[in-house]
């Protein structure tokens, strides 16, 4: 702090009494501190002024930057839109052909899988029908039963038997399935020829039905009086069935040729249902040896069922061409997008290359704008080198843009 000298007063004080000497001092002091304090708020306030005018300043330098970039920023917007809109109708026309394409494509798959699903329920309406047959055949079990004397006097000759049993099975085979997906009486490699082969779905080897059955016997076990000759015609009957069974199952199941289970073929129900409730060690023994006993109706329900496979296998078979035009018409759609996103890079870069003749565009703008108003520079200045090299860039960009033209075409 500054120090205010006064020793002009000393003079003057030397003749006052030492009260007035005080007062004096102190009052000089009051003044002193009084414009000192006068000198600082001033300096505070100029402080106060000059950092005002400096945030003023900042603030318009700040305002001004904001504007260019505001105005920058509408600038690109503007070519953002145009470029846009560009985009957005080729996007849009293409939307519009990949969309017909799969309208077409969906209204013909439509179509397909509506007529292969009336077909196949058509088909199980056929398949609903016989089962109805079937049950209605299975309540007549008690009435067939009462003709089994007649059926008996019918087969009492072996070959006639055979003939019987082979012809009722012939007629259910036939009846069921179409022509050329069974065989009767056909050679097997082994040189053994069963009573018919049935051909199963996906290229599988064929079922073989056997239609000979050990009617002596049974006919033993119907007309035994005694119990002990029940007993006896009962053995009997089990030990010719179980040969015959192991017949079937070594002359008839071949590996790679036939399927590993075969059908012995009963010509009637209550003889099929007599030997499942009295022989069941029979039965169990014969599936062991997978050799399936059926009666006409199992018969006919096994060739119902085999014909409802053939039929889905023939579906499936429709289902892979149409999951092969499905896949074709993705690969088709792969391409074009692998087309669409080539054809966008070209896009994109002949954007940047008109953003570079834009450039140089603006460049000979403003030149031409100081030739118009004849300001040139001094011989040591560049604008003229700037006007070639901007009319080269032009040429350049230019010559670019056609050869990529030609190369797209």
């Amino acid at each position: 702090m500054n120090q205010i000298d006064t020793s002009f007063l000393n003079p003057y004080l030397i003749h006052l009494t030492p009260a007035i000497a005080v007062i004096c001092t102190t009052a000089m002091l009051a003044l002193v501190g009084l414009a000192l304090m006068i000198f600082l708020i001033r300096r505070s306030s100029r402080l106060q002024a000059e950092r005002q005018l400096e945030a003023d300043r900042r603030e318009a330098a700040a305002e001004a930057r904001l504007s260019e970039l505001l105005k920058a920023q509408a600038e690109m917007q503007g070519r953002l839109a145009a470029m846009s809109e560009v985009f957005g109708n080729r996007q849009a026309e293409l939307n519009q052909a990949i969309s017909q394409r799969l309208d077409g494509m969906t209204h013909r798959i439509g179509a397909t899988i509506t007529e292969q699903t009336k077909s196949t329920h058509e088909n199980l309406r056929h398949l609903q029908e016989r089962l109805a047959v079937i049950d209605a055949a299975q309540n007549n079990i008690q009435s067939l039963a009462k003709d089994v004397v007649g059926l008996q006097a019918i087969l009492s000759n072996k070959q006639t038997r055979g003939a019987f049993g082979q012809s009722r099975m012939e007629t259910i085979v036939a009846d069921g399935l179409p022509m050329g997906a069974y065989s009767f009486q056909p050679t097997l490699s082994n040189g053994y020829r069963p009573d018919c082969t049935i051909r199963m779905p996906n290229d599988a080897p064929p079922l073989v039905v056997d239609a000979k059955f050990p009617l002596e016997a049974w006919n033993a076990i119907r007309e035994a009086e005694t119990p002990e000759l029940k007993k006896t015609a009962g053995q009997q009957f089990r030990r010719d069935i179980e040969v015959h069974i192991r017949d079937i199952a070594e002359k008839y199941l071949v590996a790679g040729e036939t399927q590993d289970m075969a059908l012995l073929f009963v010509p009637s129900e209550s003889i099929f249902a007599e030997i499942h409730e009295n022989f069941e060690a029979v039965v169990q023994k014969a599936h062991r040896q997978r050799v399936v006993i059926v009666s006409p109706s199992l018969l006919m329900l096994s060739i119902q069922v085999i014909q409802a496979v053939l039929k889905d296998q023939r579906m499936r078979e429709q289902a892979h061409l149409i999951q092969g035009e499905v896949i074709h018409l993705m690969e088709d759609l792969a391409r074009l997008d692998e087309r669409t996103r080539k054809l966008q890079a070209h896009f994109l870069a002949a954007q940047r290359d008109v953003d570079m003749i834009l450039t140089s565009a603006d460049k000979l703008n403003k030149r031409g704008t100081r030739i118009e108003a004849m300001e040139f520079e001094t011989a040591g200045g560049g604008n003229v080198d700037d006007n070639d090299q901007a009319g080269k860039a032009v040429e350049s960009r230019t010559g670019f843009l056609k050869l990529r033209v030609v190369d797209e075409d």
